[in-house]
């Protein structure tokens, strides 16, 4: 399954605390130059994506379609730019994502290429129509929430901005995106937006739960879904 031996994945494991103490400021939440910007002026090859994608297949699922309980995010549909842009930093150490970081690394599937064909795999995959949503107990705050707040860089349908690298909320796990806020909140989140830092300081507790309960029900068009919750990948079965 994985293209590097376990002893190499946890030597890198085990240097990563180290990595982390050595890093200074954060750089700019989206500076350009760099590993991103080279990734994104590549033509992205989705056959060569298909095998990059093996490794991270055993957490993202085969799907692309992560875990409802928000563990892990639905990759497929997610715009190219804003996945190109996470794995970049998660490898510069601008986001810190101990689980991910060292089956995002170079050494484990490639360089700027590899980011550049794994987003074109994944933009060949159909989405979950099943996420994982919230209670649904505070669902008109979260709703006013959403419009007073997400609107501007996530659009009305959630279906974020690719050239702005703001991601699609569709379909996307309500305790994944759960986290994300609490993150962000507790500035854990090195890569996070300004904007959306500043807004985010702004909401109680009460209201991070009904506008990530609200964002997690918008569902993806018809025509970017799969058939249904039970399709499998081809490609891996």
């Amino acid at each position: 399954m994985f293209k590097q031996p376990l002893f190499k994945v946890l030597a890198i494991t085990a240097g990563l605390t180290l990595a982390l103490g050595q890093v200074g400021a954060s750089p700019a939440w989206n500076e350009a130059g760099g590993e991103k910007d080279e990734a994104l002026h590549l033509k992205g090859d989705p056959v060569n994506g298909r095998d990059v994608y093996e490794v991270c297949a055993a957490c993202h699922l085969p799907e692309g379609w992560g875990s409802k309980d928000g563990t892990f995010p639905q990759l497929a549909g997610q715009h190219g730019t804003v996945i190109v842009k996470q794995l970049a930093d998660i490898r510069s150490l601008n986001r810190d994502n101990p689980t991910m970081y060292p089956f995002a690394l170079p050494a484990s599937i490639g360089g700027a290429q590899a980011l550049a064909d794994v987003v074109a795999y994944l933009a060949s995959l159909p989405m979950s129509p099943d996420n994982g949503v919230g209670p649904g107990t505070d669902l008109e705050l979260g709703k006013q929430l959403y419009a007073d707040n997400c609107v501007r860089c996530h659009g009305d349908q959630g279906q974020g901005d690719a050239e702005k690298f703001y991601p699609k909320l569709q379909g996307q796990h309500y305790e994944y995106i759960l986290r994300q806020f609490r993150e962000i909140k507790a500035n854990k989140r090195k890569n996070a937006n300004p904007d959306m830092v500043k807004q985010v300081h702004e909401f109680t507790e009460q209201q991070l739960l009904a506008v990530c309960d609200h964002a997690s029900r918008i569902k993806p068009p018809a025509d970017k879904m799969a058939p249904s919750a039970d399709w499998k990948n081809p490609d891996f079965n």
